[in-house]
């Protein structure tokens, strides 16, 4: 975590968009191994083609980015049509190989693009506070105060409780950013950013869980000792990205 920091910090955005890569490669990585575990030829081709979609934004170029994508889509699907292991699974095989893309890659490339607004780095700060404050709050909440499931069928350790403290935690980290190294963020700014953003986190940490679940896997990796893959530490920040960055395109006003 403080590396990512300091590259946030000091780093530019061609640095960042290099750790991004990086991050993409191994999330894409573990996610063919718990989607398609024997299809090592593919992995091996998705994870370094995949992560190049995070240097697109530095062209500026909104044609390139589609016409990339384009070609990453016909490209990958003519490498499962010419691959096939059983016609019965194959449509499910390109269904994974392409959500991989769009999943990891595609939503990490809104870090970049935040990055390259006007108060960018303030940005990418905001996010991180607001994903760490809650998953904190959500834990003791819930820990101390959890009897209601939030979402069983997909995690049943997760509460009510937890989840509301979570978004309590989200204020408190949109709040210390106001106050300390963002003052052009508005209180409305803070209460929106903390609410949407941490909602939509809290559902990426869900939706991991259910592709975990779906596969019949604990974790996503192995990567981080005593705490999974690095898919199980991005998944909340996979779904914010996006919805912070269209909020500073389309609302922010500082």
């Amino acid at each position: 975590m403080p590396i990512v920091i300091l590259i946030i910090l000091k780093g530019g955005t061609l640095l960042f968009a290099c750790l991004l890569a990086l991050f993409s490669a191994i999330g894409i990585a573990e996610f063919y191994r718990m989607a398609l575990p024997t299809r090592k030829l593919e992995l091996w081709l998705a994870a370094p083609i995949g992560s190049m979609l995070l240097f697109l934004p530095l062209a500026n170029n909104d044609k390139l980015i589609i016409a990339v994508i384009g070609l990453l889509f016909v490209g990958f699907s003519l490498l499962f049509l010419f691959r096939i292991r059983a016609i019965d699974t194959a449509a499910r095989e390109v269904a994974f190989a392409l959500l991989a893309f769009l999943y990891i890659p595609f939503l990490l490339m809104h870090l970049i693009q935040l990055r390259q607004t006007t108060f960018g780095i303030q940005w990418l700060i905001v996010i991180m506070l607001i994903v760490m404050t809650n998953d904190s709050a959500a834990y003791y909440s819930g820990s101390a105060f959890g009897k209601h499931p939030l979402y069983p069928l997909v995690s049943p350790k997760k509460s009510i409780e937890g989840a509301v403290g979570g978004l309590i935690g989200s204020l408190g980290g949109t709040m210390l950013a106001k106050f300390t190294f963002f003052p052009q963020l508005t209180f409305s700014d803070a209460v929106l950013t903390a609410l949407v953003v941490g909602t939509v986190g809290q559902a990426g940490d869900l939706f991991e869980s259910l592709l975990k679940r779906s596969f019949g896997v604990k974790d996503s990796g192995t990567i981080i000792p005593g705490h999974g893959g690095l898919l199980d530490r991005m998944d909340s920040i996979l779904f914010a990205a996006p919805i912070t960055y269209y909020y500073v395109l389309f609302f922010f006003r500082g």
